[in-house]
């Protein structure tokens, strides 16, 4: 092959070879690089169920053998805050999906809007679960080697709330600092990537503050149960009311002579369990090993949904720089799937651990 023979090959093999401005060079064409990226992100998908399916499995093995631990250690977690918790991720699967239809339509200033909302629901929830976890390690519920039960009389904000708080409040901070000097220089794409961080960030406070007014609520609701059933107690009966009248302690007991839990905290819990075959400090131990996988389960979620926060700020950001088209709009599918069974996970882990009893 003579010298120009091979140069005019070259051209042709490049002019073949001609991509649009997001489309890799060993790729022919969009589609193709669509189907191989949507290939790839489901592998990765199934990775991350392989590695979820180990914990599964040792709240199932473990579980299936001990189900009254399960039971009693459910007590202590509050379905109404999980509840919620699976709304926020729920609506933040919708506003993801539309997200997606967005840019596939190239509605720049829709994909910016549903992705900011998808990235407030995540830091909601992330706000929600620092006040659940505070409030658990308050009251020395901790991993089996750090099991110390106990009455938390503490007021005020929790000083492991305050921990958790801290970097979303630096990273809040900075971003509003960003966002304006950013603004100052002209460079109004940056601005609205670090003022919508901002609001990200605000997300995780908002979150926090409504945990906090509603556990706040929840221990002043219980101390009135408490002092009231005290001042019930506290009545005197006549000799011959009391034989009929069946007492407390038969009261915590189903029609089938099964135990149950009461529901006025720690110091209940503490007081009947004296009654149960197993002895406190058995108890404490296996509720200690529940809360090993529990944390392990939802602590690996947490960090799954910070992993897809710092993914969906990556699309805020080429979002805000318009470089989504028809034929390519991959990434934010990609990150999508990514979320759905992120969210897919928790809906899972809500009725394993907080539905039990």
């Amino acid at each position: 092959m003579t010298a120009t023979e091979l140069a005019e090959s070259v051209h042709d093999e490049q002019a073949h070879h001609t991509h649009g401005e997001f489309i890799a060079h060993h790729f022919d064409t969009a589609e193709q690089q669509y189907d191989s990226g949507k290939l790839g992100i489901w592998l990765f998908l199934v990775t991350e169920i392989l590695f979820f399916s180990g914990l599964f499995c040792a709240y199932t093995l473990y579980r299936s053998h001990h189900p009254e631990i399960f039971v009693q250690a459910s007590t202590f977690l509050d379905k109404r805050l999980g509840g919620i918790n699976t709304i926020v991720l729920l609506f933040s699967s919708l506003t993801m999906a539309l997200a997606v239809r967005s840019a596939q339509l190239v509605e720049r200033k829709k994909v910016i809007v549903y992705l900011v909302l998808t990235m407030v629901c995540a830091a909601v929830f992330l706000g929600i679960k620092a006040v659940e976890y505070s409030h658990k390690w308050d009251e020395g519920i901790f991993v089996r080697a750090y099991f110390n039960l106990h009455e938390h009389v503490g007021h005020g904000i929790s000083k492991y709330l305050i921990l958790f708080s801290i970097p979303f409040l630096v990273l809040l901070v900075g971003s509003v600092i960003a966002a304006f000097t950013y603004r100052s220089l002209g460079k109004q794409h940056l601005f609205v990537f670090f003022i919508s961080l901002a609001i990200m960030f605000g997300g995780y406070f908002l979150g926090a503050a409504g945990g906090k007014v509603y556990m706040n609520w929840k221990t002043a609701r219980d101390a009135k149960l408490v002092a009231a059933n005290d001042d019930h107690s506290a009545r005197p009966v006549d000799d011959h009311s009391s034989a009929d009248i069946p007492s407390e302690k038969h009261e915590a007991t189903t029609a089938n002579g099964e135990h149950k839990l009461p529901d006025s905290g720690i110091a209940g819990v503490a007081k009947e369990t004296s009654d149960v075959a197993l002895g406190p400090a058995h108890l404490d131990q296996d509720i200690g090993i529940f809360f090993s996988i529990y944390y392990c389960m939802t602590g690996l979620h947490a960090f799954h949904v910070i992993g897809g926060m710092i993914a969906l700020s990556w699309l805020l950001y080429r979002s805000i720089l318009g470089h989504w088209r028809a034929d390519y709009y991959g990434p934010v599918d990609y990150v999508g799937l990514y979320w759905h069974l992120v969210d897919l996970i928790w809906i899972f882990l809500f009725p394993l651990l907080y539905l039990i009893n």
